[in-house]
């Protein structure tokens, strides 16, 4: 049966002291970032240098650019989020935190991959940047009735009875703070 990439460069991993002398933090630490920062000048240096066989000396290089490489360093969820063509759409963000921040010092915002948890002792409300150019806000209304503004929420979230849509900072308003407080004192 052949392995996955994946299981031959983890394969790799776990031979490379035996296969190499060395251990991968120890190759790592041999190759000088400041004169080497492409694959390529990576892979001839281990190769020529250190006698590494090609494959040995690939996965090493693509480990050192991965450690090594400042774009590779983690983003937050918030910002994976708010991100590129969204990324307008934080002062809206920012400004439901500061706003809900007032209601009491329990509340809770839990970033996931596409939406912020709103929480206090369990969810009330989320908070989701939907398009490029909307940010939802779902609440947790049951039996509050619909309104032109304070739609069902339909399909969007099965986690929460309703949904407002925003587009901008300035429709973090009296209105719908009065239904994310309503939420928030029920949770």
């Amino acid at each position: 049966m052949a392995k996955s990439p994946e299981e031959m460069a983890a394969a790799m991993k776990r031979n490379i002291k035996d296969k190499t002398g060395k251990t991968l933090p120890q190759w790592l630490k041999l190759i000088p970032p400041e004169e080497l920062q492409k694959h390529g000048q990576i892979v001839k240096f281990l190769k020529s240098e250190h006698a590494v066989t090609h494959g040995f000396a690939s996965m090493i290089a693509h480990e050192f650019l991965a450690v090594n490489d400042p774009a590779s360093e983690p983003v937050s969820l918030l910002d994976h989020q708010y991100r590129n063509a969204k990324s307008h759409l934080r002062p809206i963000y920012e400004a439901l935190v500061k706003s809900m921040g007032a209601f009491g010092a329990d509340i809770q915002f839990a970033p996931k991959k596409t939406y912020v948890s709103v929480r206090r002792n369990k969810q009330f409300a989320i908070i989701q940047p939907s398009t490029k150019d909307r940010v939802d806000v779902g609440i947790n209304l049951k039996g509050k009735k619909s309104t032109q503004r304070l739609e069902d929420s339909g399909s969007f979230n099965a986690m929460v009875s309703h949904r407002v849509r925003i587009t901008e900072p300035k429709q973090v308003n009296a209105q719908l703070l009065g239904w994310l407080k309503s939420a928030y004192e029920v949770s």
